[in-house]
């Protein structure tokens, strides 16, 4: 029996109470105006507006502690926009099946679903085909698939992974722990004093010992945006593999696999606007048809005995049992969601955003930002003298303003910088001049602020609207 192509599911024919709700953009022929801006061909508009974004997104319009939410906690998970929400009643409401086996209309349309949301992954990575794409519950079990599988398989005594200082723990523990299995050695990438991967201690240190190099596309706590491409490329001279934790880049930066050359490449869906417990990794489609099975089960065989058991291609062989099914349906409407936007529309805003805060921030006394590399994205790690992190969330959370406080899951970052804690305050294309305002005059109360450095904040903010217009309006401007 053959899968429906995944329009046959966005297409769905009417029920008794008319065509199904909540699926994905595709479920209806026309196409639905994105947030902000006219559409244009292809569902993509021109001009974006966070304002118009923020209507998208029913938590942003709750109440916390009795103040209005500014949500700057999106490092840690994204919102989720009424589209996805839909996505997700709409799977349960109307076509909750199981995929790929059933002989049953309802079957096929939950695996076209399925099968759509990989596509809308393939896509949004430019990979080269759905096939070099696998469904996995986040970024962090994405690692560990490639380290318990291509790792355990390639790796042994007297070789080399490099693994910057920067890194998130899901990608220093799996190859610790790898190292641990194989004898292999993991080597840290040291940074500079601006949070920038040290670039010739990286070439020093690859070496015909090097077999994988292991990098954030950008880092959780100082939002810098390594060079992936050029490290690729040197890696590839000594016949590395490079594989990229995109976590904190799909959601603000175009991501092309095939431009990049990367061999890997894993994100988490809710970081981008999608469910929780979904997530993905890309792969050369060689290197994938080389991957051994990781879990056994379901899904991932072509037949069973007792005598022998033979394996389904990739991806499905890397994905035993049933799947996240609502995850991959929300996963494509997210996905569906935010290439409607004018991208680069939304790139400015948080550029200009982000260069607001930066200075705006720098008005409070006995504040430091952590890192300080050009083109920082969308995350602002600071340190506040007099005040531990758990304390400023603490004060924040009263004011309705929730930020992330601790070491981030990046202790060697933070101990590059002589910290154990820190609080983080991370944008995403929904926050506005206001939510920064609001931070910042909430940190002035914290810190005793005066009138006077009221006024710092309006200087701050012109010089940032000098940058670019920044969209919204700016409070005292």
């Amino acid at each position: 029996m053959t899968t429906p192509e995944p329009d046959a599911l966005l297409r769905p024919g009417p029920s008794p109470a008319g065509p199904l709700p909540g699926w994905p953009a595709g479920t209806s022929t026309a196409q639905p105006a994105a947030p902000g801006g006219t559409t244009r061909r292809g569902g993509r508009t021109n001009g974006f507006s966070p304002e118009a974004a923020r209507a998208e997104f029913p938590v942003l319009h709750r109440t916390v502690n009795g103040q209005p939410l500014a949500w700057l906690d999106n490092g840690a998970t994204t919102q989720k926009p009424r589209a996805v929400i839909e996505a997700l009643t709409g799977y349960y409401s109307h076509g909750n099946s199981n995929i790929h086996r059933g002989a049953h209309t309802m079957a096929r349309e939950a695996t076209a679903a399925y099968e759509g949301g990989r596509a809308a992954v393939a896509e949004l990575l430019n990979a080269p085909g759905t096939e070099s794409i696998v469904f996995t519950r986040g970024t962090t079990e994405a690692i560990n698939l490639v380290a318990q599988t291509w790792g355990r398989d390639r790796l042994g005594p007297g070789d080399d992974i490099l693994v910057p200082v920067l890194e998130h723990h899901s990608n220093i523990v799996p190859w610790q722990m790898l190292s641990r299995q194989t004898r292999a050695r993991v080597v840290p990438v040291p940074l500079l004093p601006d949070g920038r991967i040290d670039q010739d201690a990286y070439a020093d240190l690859l070496s015909l010992r090097t077999q994988l190099v292991v990098l954030s596309h950008v880092s959780n706590v100082l939002g810098t945006v390594q060079p992936v491409r050029e490290m690729t490329a040197l890696a590839h001279r000594y016949g590395a593999k490079v594989l990229v934790d995109g976590a904190q880049a799909v959601a603000h930066l175009p991501v092309d696999v095939t431009d990049l050359d990367v061999d890997f490449y894993v994100f988490s869906g809710h970081k981008v606007f999608a469910p929780t417990g979904i997530g993905a990794l890309y792969a050369k489609p060689e290197l994938l048809a080389e991957l051994p099975p990781w879990q056994g089960g379901g899904n991932m065989i072509e037949s069973v005995t007792f005598d022998d058991t033979t394996f389904a291609p990739a991806p499905h062989r890397l994905e035993a049992g049933t799947g996240h099914i609502a995850g991959a349906v929300g996963l494509l409407a997210a996905l569906e969601w935010l290439t409607s936007l004018d991208r680069e529309g939304v790139a400015a805003h948080e550029e200009q955003l982000t260069a607001y805060a930066e200075q705006a921030l720098g008005t409070v006394p006995g504040l430091e930002l952590l890192g300080s590399a050009p083109g920082r994205v969308a995350v602002l790690t600071f340190t506040l003298a007099g005040h531990d992190p758990a304390e400023i969330a603490d004060r924040l959370d009263q004011d309705g303003i929730a930020v992330r406080a601790g070491h981030h899951c990046a202790q060697p970052s933070l101990a590059h910088y002589g910290v154990q804690s820190a609080t983080r305050a991370s944008l995403a294309l929904y926050n506005t001049v206001e939510d920064i305002d609001r931070l910042v005059a909430s940190l002035h109360g914290l810190t005793g602020g005066t009138p006077a450095q009221a006024g710092s904040l309006a200087e701050a903010g012109s010089r940032a609207a000098d940058t670019g217009s920044l969209t919204g309006r700016v409070p005292g401007l």
